[in-house]
């Protein structure tokens, strides 16, 4: 599990919440002035996961009005970018004359160095706010500052893959020993400099390594997504992506696997998976087979064999029908239980 710090405005007197809450965004953040309708029973709750240099904070809060004012920018300037992900409620942010409405799906940019004001709606608002160091998003200089853009789409591409990212690791940090969380975070600002730099049409101007970890992280996800086409093959995979198949070769040096050995590992935890689920007991075989990708029962019998060392019809049994004393687990090297090992090659 990450690292993680929680914040609950019911560990705090009533009459002290609001300024409480205030000196946590300015911990979490940094300084701002706060108002709310709620002064006298202020409800928040925040948890901090440590990411290395970055951190990750969803929270949820009551109506407010927060303030970066010039005053306070020239106290204190971390010097950050804020990029938050609304779950439930609405607001709008203003900054100079502009100013952009957030509802749920919404990112919303904000920069520590900048005035700026944010009125929610009467709901509570739930985020999951990222905090990057501006250091270590590597835009051209023109980009910075003033001409970043105050809410960014999250239906499709980089904006999607960087809302779903969020989202499972929020919601389960088990997975995970503290020692990831510097990986996780260079992941996060990967995946937020290549939102900005395509909202400028600046791919072409990101540094090579960003460039190539973000097309990687594009490309598992268009695979996990894609793993019912039989017709999923590494030549697939890099047409969709307008890329050759021996640069997609490259992208997976780093990996444990090659393309191919990949995707028939991905497409075997997820037929491991629904074989141990008692739901699906009574589906036939075959059927989940051809469910991850593997037409023909024959092929996926003989890569089951290969990877768990049993058929598929033994490994059900195994796990539906249980003899405690001897009940064998399998342990693969990801997070899900089942997974199976392979090499390159």
């Amino acid at each position: 599990m990450l690292n993680e710090t929680v914040f609950r405005s019911e560990d705090v007197s009533e009459p002290e919440r609001l300024a409480c809450w205030a000196e946590r965004l300015g911990q979490t953040h940094a300084p701002v002035r706060l108002e709310s309708d709620h002064a006298h029973d202020f409800r928040a709750y925040q948890r901090v996961l440590d990411l290395g240099a970055v951190s990750l904070w969803p929270a949820t809060f009551q109506q407010s009005v927060i303030r970066r004012t010039p005053r306070l920018i020239r106290r204190s300037d971390p010097e950050h970018y804020h990029l938050s992900l609304v779950v439930r409620g609405t607001g709008a942010v203003t900054w100079d004359d502009h100013e952009a409405v957030y509802r749920p799906s919404d990112l919303h940019l904000n920069d520590s160095s900048m005035p700026w004001e944010i009125r929610t709606g009467e709901s509570p608002v739930t985020t999951l706010g990222i905090e990057i160091p501006k250091h270590m998003v590597p835009l051209p200089r023109d980009l910075a500052g003033r001409k970043i853009p105050r809410r960014l789409p999250s239906g499709k591409g980089i904006g999607a893959l960087l809302a779903q990212f969020l989202i499972g690791l929020c919601a389960d940090t088990t997975a995970y020993q503290p020692s990831d969380g510097p990986r996780l975070g260079r992941t996060l600002t990967d995946l937020v400099t290549a939102l900005l730099a395509h909202a400028h049409e600046a791919s072409n101007a990101l540094p090579a390594d960003t460039h190539r970890r973000t097309l990687l992280l594009r490309i598992k996800q268009f695979i996990t997504e894609q793993l019912h086409e039989p017709r999923l093959t590494p030549t697939a995979v890099a047409n969709a992506h307008h890329i050759s198949v021996s640069y997609l070769h490259r992208l997976f040096q780093d990996e444990d696997a090659t393309v191919a050995a990949w995707i028939r590992l991905r497409r075997l935890n997820a037929a491991c998976r629904d074989l141990a689920d008692p739901a699906l007991g009574s589906t036939p075989i075959r059927a989940i087979a051809a469910r991850w990708g593997f037409p023909h029962a024959a092929d996926f019998t003989r890569a089951f064999r290969t990877a768990y060392g049993l058929p598929p019809s033994a490994y059900r049994r195994q796990h539906l029908e249980p003899a405690p004393e001897h009940r064998q687990a399998a342990r693969g090297p990801d997070d899900i239980p089942c997974a199976a090992r392979e090499k390159k090659g």
